[in-house]
């Protein structure tokens, strides 16, 4: 774990992620996530969850911002914050930490809840042995 010190460029993710959260179109499991990625030169992103009636098909809302970012040019990802109104921080899938994984293994993840419970990692912490064909 790093520092939970947080900084503006921290607080201003969480609280987009927390605005984008609103959005979330989860009718089957009730839970909303909302997340927010920095990228150093193009600024902010955010997604929501998504989820569908054929299950395998819900995308999180980490990947949604993680994709977002990279389809308006975003090289540079340095932050992404995830929230959701859990018991305690929020904590991406396996399927979302390969995909941030992908683009940086310094990138910081910012987990918290609506109650305010923070936790500040690395994704190689998440993901100790992250996959990555090139880079």
């Amino acid at each position: 774990m790093i520092d939970l010190k947080l900084d503006s460029i921290d607080n201003e993710l969480i609280e987009k992620a927390r605005e984008v959260r609103r959005m979330s179109y989860s009718p089957y499991s009730g839970f909303a996530v909302g997340a927010a990625v920095y990228d150093e030169k193009l600024g902010f992103f955010t997604g929501t969850n998504v989820e569908n009636s054929s299950y395998g098909m819900t995308v999180c809302a980490e990947r949604i911002a993680v994709f977002k970012a990279i389809s308006e040019g975003a090289k540079d990802i340095r932050k992404i914050a995830i929230i959701a109104d859990d018991v305690s921080f929020v904590s991406p899938c396996g399927a979302c930490r390969q995909v941030i994984f992908e683009f940086g293994d310094e990138i910081e993840v910012i987990m918290t809840n609506l109650k305010g419970d923070i936790k500040k990692t690395y994704i190689k912490d998440l993901l100790p042995f992250g996959f990555r064909l090139k880079k």
